[in-house]
């Protein structure tokens, strides 16, 4: 896993990135066991339609690139897109969003869908070192602010204190209808988070939101991994 990664950073470091896109910080990820969602990278129009061909219908598509850690805001997202005209039409619209002067490359996602969504991150600090947090994900994250962090290496007891940490922690129980959430892979999750940070020092921040539940399952629909100046 460290050797695999380690590349990664290396080569995203040797082209003078300060971050990881969100297509290598996914790979990284996954590397650990993190479950993320089904994608392909892709650099033109016939490519994407290959690619959602390929993945199924719905999809997303959005910008990747080091340099586009803000794509919703941008307006660099195009989610739940049915039809081939529908990529099509978001192709032309993103591309124009984007302007000319965008040199990076789109993902082609699965559309996961799930009503309820957490967040894994990771902060290095200069005291503690690697201190990995959970909570609420999505736009409730700066919201309510209901999160917990840890310092790493975690334990499986330290994780699933974790889980149990936050305030609304119920949202990870049975609920409407929803089964509750597999504790298992959370815990993982956490855990390998964790562990990322202390294999590679040269990695700064790592947030994972959100973090859908689709049914029982987590699945990372976003990533960002974020290195040090050194």
């Amino acid at each position: 896993m460290a050797t695999r990664t380690q590349k990664i950073i290396a080569e995203a470091k040797k082209r003078g990135q300060r971050a990881l896109s969100e297509y290598e910080s996914k790979r990284v990820l996954a590397a650990y066991g993190v479950p993320v969602s089904k994608e392909v990278l892709v650099t033109s129009a016939a490519q994407a339609r290959a690619a959602a061909k390929k993945i199924g219908y719905p999809v997303v598509l959005k910008a990747c690139s080091p340099d586009e850690s803000h794509k919703t805001e941008k307006g660099l997202v195009a989610v739940n897109l049915s039809t081939q005209k529908e990529l099509n039409d978001a192709w032309a619209d993103l591309g124009k969003k984007a302007g000319e002067d965008y040199d990076g490359a789109w993902l082609v996602q699965e559309m996961v869908k799930g009503a309820r969504e957490i967040m894994i991150g990771m902060h290095r600090d200069p005291s503690f070192g690697p201190s990995v947090m959970f909570g609420l994900g999505g736009i409730f994250t700066e919201i309510l602010q209901d999160v917990v962090f840890r310092i790493a290496p975690l334990r499986k007891k330290d994780a699933r204190d974790m889980l149990r940490g936050i305030r609304a922690h119920k949202i990870l129980d049975e609920v409407r209808g929803m089964p509750a959430a597999d504790r298992e892979i959370l815990t993982h999750a956490l855990m390998a988070v964790g562990q990322i940070a202390l294999d590679h020092p040269e990695i700064a921040e790592i947030d994972i939101n959100p973090l859908i539940l689709r049914g029982a399952k987590p699945v990372a629909v976003d990533g960002l991994i974020v290195l040090t100046g050194d």
